[in-house]
């Protein structure tokens, strides 16, 4: 069994307003093709009901960053009475979506990514130590990547959210 290290515990981040709910999940997908993670979609459950859509999906993307470790994120997306809306930009009008967006991401750096050193109480001891003090800077260099990715991948959503400044039209 690997062991899984939690480097950022719930970075939080909540917005309210127009959005484009596919665009979004786009941009996320883009980023993580772009920067040559895998994922699995753990969920994606979208449920209709009289105030929108609820909208949640859970990322569990991975990046191996060594024969031994690798880099994880999950990410909880929940999206709270979306409703499509009718807005006019620059004289044009676009259908978006309204509603709450909820994102929580977690970062691990997971250690014996194949699980090889996990099968006698002697091996677990000798990654452990070895981890310890031997290839303490190497787990340091993994923790910064997986930090510097999830804040990257962070600023890109908060940017797009940001973006739209169109005149709400009911």
């Amino acid at each position: 069994m690997s062991d899984r290290h939690l480097v950022v515990d719930h970075l939080k981040f909540s917005y309210e307003g127009l959005f484009n709910s596919a665009e979004l999940y786009n941009l996320i997908a883009t980023w993580f093709y772009e920067k040559t993670w895998d994922w699995y979609e753990k969920i994606n459950q979208e449920q209709v009901t009289l105030q929108g859509k609820q909208i949640r999906i859970v990322l569990e993307p991975w990046k191996s960053v060594s024969d031994y470790h690798k880099i994880t994120m999950k990410i909880h997306l929940q999206m709270i009475d979306v409703k499509e809306v009718e807005v006019e930009h620059e004289g044009k009008k676009l259908h978006l979506n309204h509603g709450v967006v909820r994102i929580v991401f977690d970062g691990f750096v997971v250690s014996d990514r194949k699980g090889r050193w996990n099968g006698s109480p002697f091996k677990w001891f000798v990654a452990f130590m070895a981890e310890k003090y031997f290839f303490k800077e190497h787990y340091h260099k993994f923790e910064v990547w997986i930090k510097s990715d999830l804040d990257d991948l962070y600023n890109k959503i908060k940017n797009y959210l940001n973006v739209y400044k169109y005149t709400y039209q009911r």
